[in-house]
């Protein structure tokens, strides 16, 4: 048997004080002078006494924790974000559940029902299509508070992120701005995946007159650092290689210039690289490596406002809201000018 649990009646009886004082007290309501407060949590800690949330949440109808849905807690972009979450959410009395799909459909919807059977108050997704949401646009449709941490503008679904397409472009135009007309791209081919960096590559190349070379596409299979090793080596085996490779993330751009010190190949001045998301550690790699800036905090915090106001709407969920922040361009040496 486990040990009895202790009542708020308990601590009454141990301090002389009526359960309704105790209960106050417990509560820091400002009724209750400071020296009775002290005395009654000396004694609730003394009897080991833990508040009952879920009796509270029957009340309230509120657990105060979220529930946080991650594609791949390896990915450094992603941990960060958690991170991030879990301190933002526990400034506002809130705590987190975290679950990750591991990039597979069946097991994200398996985690999100897991999280509406532990009744969290609602959930922040980074889904692994950005395509396949019918599953969460039908909880949003019951009145479910849930915000994207990726977007599709036309989902009907809440979204705070990054607008990948803009970075993607931003990122592809300065690597032609520079002098490189054969720019390789190491992402994900697959079609009900996320095409937003993708498009935003393409028009790079629209806008400049270049046409798009469906052989300059190397699909990682991945988002490790051996993923964009093998993907860079298929790319530079082609006859013609290409002068600078874009990749969809900073991971597989470090695989990519380890690829280059394993071949004797120099950065920029043979290949440049250019990568996503702006990890510590593209900043650090031995040839500093370009990137776009996941705004981090910035997402964070956005998100989770937004889902608290969700969560707090008192009739009913208003009109879906996306919002998408303009990424910043960083440049270091990995895209230096040829001539340079």
């Amino acid at each position: 048997m486990g040990k009895p649990t202790v009542r708020l009646k308990d601590i009454a009886d141990k301090t002389g004080f009526s359960v309704n004082t105790v209960s106050l007290a417990l509560r820091q309501s400002p009724r209750i002078p400071e020296e009775t407060k002290i005395l009654i949590r000396e004694a609730a800690d003394a009897l080991n006494y833990l508040p009952n949330h879920v009796a509270k949440s029957l009340v309230s109808r509120e657990t105060k924790t979220i529930g946080l849905v991650l594609t791949d807690i390896t990915n450094p972009a992603l941990t960060q974000v958690a991170q991030a979450v879990e301190t933002v959410l526990s400034e506002r009395g809130y705590s987190t559940l975290f679950a990750t799909s591991n990039n597979d459909l069946e097991e994200e919807k398996r985690v999100i029902e897991m999280f509406r059977s532990r009744q969290v108050d609602g959930m922040l997704i980074y889904p692994r299509s950005h395509r396949e949401l019918e599953h969460i646009r039908r909880l949003r449709q019951r009145g479910y508070p849930v915000v994207l941490l990726v977007a599709d503008p036309d989902a009907g679904i809440d979204a705070v992120c990054i607008d990948e397409r803009r970075g993607a472009y931003r990122a592809v135009r300065h690597l032609i701005d520079i002098g490189h007309s054969r720019i390789g791209i190491i992402d994900t081919s697959n079609p009900k995946g996320n095409l937003e960096k993708r498009d935003g590559y393409n028009q790079a190349h629209k806008e400049a007159g270049l046409d798009v070379d469906p052989e300059l596409l190397a699909d990682p299979q991945g988002n490790s650092v051996i993923r964009g090793f093998w993907a860079m080596d298929r790319l530079m085996s082609m006859p013609v290689r290409p002068t600078a490779i874009f990749a969809s993330n900073d991971s597989l751009a470090i695989g990519a210039l380890r690829w280059t010190q394993k071949n004797n190949l120099r950065v920029p001045k043979d290949v440049a690289i250019m990568g996503f998301d702006n990890i510590e550690f593209a900043e650090h790699a031995a040839t500093p490596i370009s990137s776009v800036k996941y705004e981090v905090e910035m997402v964070t915090e956005l998100a989770v406002e937004r889902l608290l106001q969700l969560i707090a709407a008192p009739d009913g969920l208003p009109e879906p809201r996306v919002t998408m922040i303009d990424p910043e361009l960083i440049v270091r040496d990995s895209t230096a000018g040829r001539g340079d």
